[in-house]
């Protein structure tokens, strides 16, 4: 049972399918700002999920996927670090982080 659940790649690519799609409809229906960080990580994470799966059962010789999935990491943890300091400047200004009602900010 276990070697099934390792040597099959269409559930990790499931998987990453998965995390991909939680991650854009949290994106589209989540209104805080919090929660479009975090769906935009999931995203982030189902495209590394694919590279590492793709990297182990199409070519396992090279890292190239598990080197991407790193650069993606570290563009992730950044993403993460600056989004995180707007939105504490945005709730500063504005007292609330609801993206519907951020309209001030065209000004």
């Amino acid at each position: 049972m276990s070697d099934l659940l390792y040597n099959n790649q269409h559930i990790y690519l499931f998987v990453a399918l998965f995390l991909l799609f939680c991650g854009i409809a949290g994106v589209v229906y989540r209104r805080t700002l919090i929660g479009m960080l975090v769906s935009m990580e999931l995203i982030m994470n189902g495209a590394g999920l694919n590279l590492v799966a793709l990297n182990r059962f199409v070519s396992p010789e090279n890292g190239y996927g598990i080197a991407f999935t790193l650069i993606i990491m570290g563009i992730a943890a950044a993403e993460a670090a600056i989004a995180l300091g707007i939105i504490m400047l945005i709730f500063k200004k504005y007292k609330h982080i609801e993206s519907g009602e951020l309209k001030e900010m065209k000004d």
